[in-house]
């Protein structure tokens, strides 16, 4: 498997980029420099898809079995070669090893899965209204998709539309986002190359979203733009695709509510939420947004939360131990800091945390914040926690449903039937009784409400989202066409 990721890959070669700028890659605790790859221009991009489109023709034409076979072998790649993709996940995205291990399993999860679905290509056979008429409704791979992959979980947020694209008999183009060209795009290059893809069946440029990024959307050969990011970024990428009448996959951002009504198991709900607040640092999709606790344990929550989250180890996510390990960037953390200064000016209190060094922010923990605070109203997408009290049902139901997002979330309630009844009324895409919001599971169907994005990924649902359904109708004997027929022909 190759390691060396200093250029693109384009139809099975790997080749330097056409663009006059640099893609620096830096380790995001360190600032050590890992690899700077030379950009793709739009003449790449445009080589890429013509590459992926001519090589699909084929590849759509092939036995399941052979798909199968290329998806299984790179699943053996990844698990051979386990230890370094690890490695790179914490060095380039920043990840914990405790983070990085297990975005390495959902992802060979998502190989195993994509693997059935090359025998899952139904089709149907349905009855006509006409006589001797045979209806039949078979469903093709759409021809190429292009992927925009995030930063965050770049591993396994690529795989999950690049696994199920391949699988089903379509060809790839992958722009991974620039802080993460490696886990979100060349590494795949190197594992399906050593898995046999044909070539041109997966291209990877790696460029900036200033030079091509509304071009991997607009070029006319994609049918579907895959894409995971941020909800304004997804707007763009809507109106870009929606103008050229393709189709999209967009999981985007989220402002998940964390509900702890007043029957709750405190001791368990604490639990949960700091899983579901500080893995990965919060940057993740589902991460805990606002955490709503019934007035009546508020204190109680407040108190063994922020006890609990001041003991997490926070710092370099090599170290085996560490719990929170740096943002992706400084912007993000100056971001974040910015809304906590702008939380306390309107009464909000910092009860821990609330310091960051480079780029580790610590742990941090608000009490006293309202719905309409900055920390509340947007997404935080870091290790911050917020806590909002309420009195009643109706009062959560309320706050958690005023922002215009939908992804994920979750209730806790020692009544399973109330905590559901509560769950059904949350207007989002994903929602979980007694446990946190951050789930995933390649057989489940994942993605959003609202700005929160459009389609699903994994399982039947991904296979839906990248096929196409074709309606082939075969007349058995002749038909009669009633005004139209020539009576004088006998």
């Amino acid at each position: 498997m190759k390691t060396d990721f200093s250029k693109i890959y384009i139809n099975g070669e790997w080749i330097k980029g056409s663009s006059d700028s640099q893609i620096k890659n830096t380790n995001p605790f360190t600032g050590e420099e890992l690899v700077t790859t030379q950009a793709a221009d739009k003449n790449d991009l445009d080589a890429a898809y013509k590459a992926a489109a001519e090589a699909q023709v084929a590849w759509a034409k092939e036995l399941p079995q052979t798909k199968r076979e290329v998806i299984e072998k790179a699943l053996e790649v990844m698990l051979e070669n386990k230890e370094l993709i690890i490695d790179w996940l914490v060095k380039e995205a920043g990840s914990t090893v405790i983070k990085a291990t297990v975005e390495f399993g959902a992802s060979i999860n998502i190989l195993k899965e994509a693997a059935t679905f090359p025998f899952r290509m139904e089709g149907k056979i349905l009855p006509s209204q006409h006589a001797g008429k045979e209806n039949r409704v078979y469903r093709n791979p759409l021809g190429v998709i292009g992927i925009i992959s995030p930063w965050n979980f770049p591993l396994h947020l690529a795989i999950r539309s690049i696994a199920p694209a391949i699988a089903i008999g379509n060809a790839v183009v992958i722009k991974p986002a620039t802080d993460t060209p490696v886990t979100g795009g060349l590494l795949f290059a190197s594992i399906f190359e050593a898995a046999g893809l044909p070539k041109g069946l997966l291209n990877v440029v790696v460029g900036r979203g200033s030079e091509i990024g509304d071009d991997i959307v607009k070029h006319p050969t994609p049918r579907l733009i895959s894409f995971t990011g941020s909800t304004p970024v997804g707007k763009r990428i809507g109106e870009l695709a929606g103008g050229a009448l393709k189709k999209t996959a967009l999981e985007l951002g989220g402002n998940n509510n964390f509900i702890v009504l007043e029957d709750a198991d405190v001791d368990q709900a604490v639990d949960s939420a700091l899983f579901g607040k500080f893995y990965h640092q919060g940057q993740i999709c589902m991460a805990i947004n606002r955490i709503f606790v019934h007035q009546d344990i508020y204190e109680q929550f407040a108190e063994e939360f922020i006890a609990r989250a001041g003991k997490l180890k926070f710092g370099n996510p090599a170290e085996q131990d560490t719990q929170v390990g740096p943002l992706i960037n400084r912007d993000q953390v100056d971001r974040i800091l910015k809304d906590i200064d702008a939380s306390v000016e309107q009464g909000a209190e910092v009860r821990l945390g609330g310091n960051a060094k480079d780029n580790v922010l610590e742990p941090t923990v608000l009490t006293g914040v309202t719905n309409d605070m900055p920390l509340a109203e947007n997404e935080i997408f870091g290790p911050v926690a917020i806590l909002i009290p309420f009195s009643s049902d109706e009062e959560v139901i309320d706050m958690a449903n005023a922002y215009p997002f939908g992804l994920s979330g979750a209730v806790h309630s020692a009544n399973i039937e109330h905590g559901t009844n509560i769950a059904h009324q949350i207007h989002t895409g994903m929602i979980h009784v007694n446990d946190q919001p951050v789930n995933d599971e390649a057989h489940m169907p994942f993605g959003g409400e609202k700005d929160s994005g459009l389609g699903r990924f994994n399982g039947e649902w991904v296979l839906e989202e990248f096929s196409t359904l074709k309606w082939l109708s075969v007349q058995h004997q002749r038909r009669q066409y009633g005004p139209f027929v020539d009576n004088t022909k006998k």
